[in-house]
């Protein structure tokens, strides 16, 4: 640990924080910036992932890259009514909102319940298999509807 952070931390945020700072301890932090590069690569592989998904349900894929439309869009590739946003506002309530629209994209891609809980619980995971694989959108119905 630097010089600097021993002078400016007192003795309990030092046991506090000691494990965190471990892993930064020589002056030019290259693990801070390898984790920065790791966590950037995650969000480009994400973006794309949900920018094929748009595009494989007819919807323009750069959707994906702004905020507030993304979630917008997604409600619109489920079926579900707009208004539904504010639901995803509410804390506690986004969380089984999430889960709904998500088996419902899952089932307008021809998948089933689990990969629908799949993409609400592991999205990093399971978006760019919808994204990059060979499921196709069913416009329309969801699997299983008359």
């Amino acid at each position: 640990m630097s010089d600097f952070l021993k002078k400016r931390l007192p003795v309990t945020s030092f046991l506090i924080y000691s494990p965190t700072l471990m892993f930064f301890q020589n002056e030019d932090d290259s693990l801070g910036a390898f984790f920065l590069v790791i966590c950037f690569l995650v969000l480009v592989v994400y973006v794309a992932a949900l920018w094929k998904v748009f595009a494989k349900a007819g919807e323009p894929g750069w959707a994906a890259i702004v905020p507030i439309y993304n979630l917008v869009v997604l409600l619109k590739i489920a079926g579900k009514p707009l208004w539904w946003i504010i639901l995803l506002i509410i804390p506690l309530v986004n969380l089984i909102i999430d889960i709904i629209v998500s088996i419902e994209i899952a089932k307008k891609f021809g998948k089933g319940v689990g990969f629908g809980l799949g993409l609400a619980l592991l999205g990093l995971i399971f978006y760019p298999i919808l994204g990059f694989g060979d499921a196709q959108y069913i416009k329309g119905q969801a699997m299983g509807q008359p």
